[in-house]
């Protein structure tokens, strides 16, 4: 049985002020969950966020991490042991916005998964077509790309049972458009057939989450889909009840 995971993705937004009462908001309205939840606070506020997170069944994550296991010249970025060091268990990788704005490649998003599975942390794996792939008919092609960069590395299986794989419809990211349940579900039920064809223990044990727009009125059904194991939260999280109530959805 896979235990949901509802992960809130802050990406640039925050305050000192702000992230105090995010936190505790959410540690007082959580209560009993059988989904695991998790923040991603910009970098600057993890250790902050890790403090106010101490005693608490909420886990820690970042929104990056680098392909370089070592530390080294390699500025503005952070390292596995940087992360773990500072409590941080998850991290999202090759969120669209890192592939489309930053340009971050298949291969290097490849090696990012490689990096934080050998540094202990586990890896939010982000896979997702844009609105004019869709429209041409091609997003079961470009979800495959994705996935077979990592597939192809020498160990691409094994990196794969420890990561957590995040569908997110690039069209359906900060738009207010959102997937259908029935067209999330078919993705994700495409990438577990997919992985089926490398390994059957890992299709069916993979956690695969949806982002794209889940708010409170639309998590129920969305999360109520069987190939569904949680959400990649964007906007909604940074709204206690908004978040509370996606996570009372997934658990």
């Amino acid at each position: 049985m896979r235990r949901p995971l509802v992960a809130g993705n802050w990406k640039m937004n925050g305050t000192r002020e702000g992230v105090v009462a995010l936190i505790e908001g959410i540690k007082a309205g959580l209560g009993d969950t059988n989904a695991d939840v998790l923040v991603c606070p910009p970098a600057i506020f993890i250790d902050s966020v890790g403090s106010l997170l101490e005693g608490s069944q909420v886990k820690l994550g970042a929104q990056n991490i680098c392909q370089e296991a070592e530390s080294g010249a390699y500025t503005g970025e952070l390292s596995a042991a940087m992360l773990t060091e500072f409590g941080c268990s998850y991290a999202i990788i090759g969120h669209s916005e890192r592939r489309h704005v930053y340009g971050e490649a298949d291969k290097l998003v490849a090696e990012r998964v490689a990096a934080a599975v050998s540094g202990n942390v586990t890896p939010i794996f982000c896979i997702g077509e844009l609105l004019e792939e869709r429209e041409k008919g091609t997003t079961e092609q470009v979800i495959a790309q994705q996935l077979d960069a990592v597939l192809k590395l020498d160990n691409g299986v094994a990196l794969l049972k420890e990561t957590v794989l995040a569908y997110e419809p690039v069209w359906a990211i900060g738009t207010g458009k959102t997937a259908s349940p029935e067209q999330a579900q078919a993705v994700h039920a495409f990438i577990r057939s997919h992985l089926a064809k490398q390994d059957e223990a890992l299709a069916v044990g993979i956690k695969i989450i949806y982002g794209g727009s889940v708010n409170a009125a639309n998590a129920e059904n969305l999360l109520g889909m069987p190939d569904i194991d949680g959400g990649l939260i964007g906007g909604a999280s940074l709204k206690v009840n908004d978040f509370l109530a996606i996570c009372k959805a997934a658990g």
